[in-house]
C-alpha cells in the first residue's frame, strides 16, 4: 500500500512540474493578454474623414509646415540612440550595460584602453566616487563611434 501511494505521489509531482514548465516556456502574446483584460467599448464611433487640405486657411497650413521639421528632428534623434556595442577586434556585439557590474569583460577593458577609466574595477570596489566616475565613463563610451553596433 505504501508503494502504491509513493507511485501516485511521484506521478502527481511529475504532472505538476510538466504543467508548470509548459506554461512558463510558452511565451504569452501581449496582444492576447491586453485584449482579454481590456474593457469592451460601449459603442464604436464611425471613422471620421480628415478635412481636405485645400479647405484649410493659409495660416493653419503655415503653422502645420512649421511643426513638421520638429517631428523630423525628434525622429532623427530617436534613430541616433545606440542599441548595442560592437567590439572592433572580435566583432562581438553586446547590449549596452546599464550597470558596470553587468558589463562584458571586453567593454571594461575598452573603457581602460580609451582612457575613460584608469583601471578595471572589481565589483567590491564600486563605492562612493568610483560609482559616479564609472557611470560617466559608460555614458561617454556609448558615444564613441568606434564601438557603435
Amino acid at each position: 500500500m505504501t508503494e502504491l501511494l509513493f507511485v501516485f505521489t511521484v506521478v502527481f509531482v511529475g504532472y505538476v512540474l510538466y504543467e508548470v514548465f509548459k506554461t512558463v516556456s510558452r511565451p504569452a502574446s501581449t496582444a492576447d493578454t491586453h485584449l482579454a483584460c481590456a474593457p469592451e467599448p460601449a459603442a464604436e464611433k464611425p471613422a471620421e474623414t480628415p478635412p481636405e487640405p485645400a479647405a484649410e486657411e493659409p495660416a493653419v497650413a503655415a503653422a502645420a509646415e512649421e511643426k513638421a521639421p520638429v517631428t523630423e528632428e525628434a525622429a532623427a534623434e530617436g534613430e541616433e540612440k545606440v542599441v548595442s556595442l560592437r567590439d572592433p577586434a572580435t566583432g562581438e556585439i553586446a547590449a549596452i550595460p546599464t550597470n558596470y557590474r553587468f558589463a562584458k569583460k571586453w567593454i571594461k577593458e575598452a573603457l581602460v584602453a580609451e582612457g575613460l577609466l584608469d583601471r578595471v574595477y572589481k565589483n567590491a570596489e564600486l563605492e562612493g566616487d568610483t560609482v559616479q566616475k564609472v557611470k560617466d565613463a559608460l555614458e561617454r563610451f556609448k558615444g564613441l563611434a568606434k564601438y557603435q553596433g
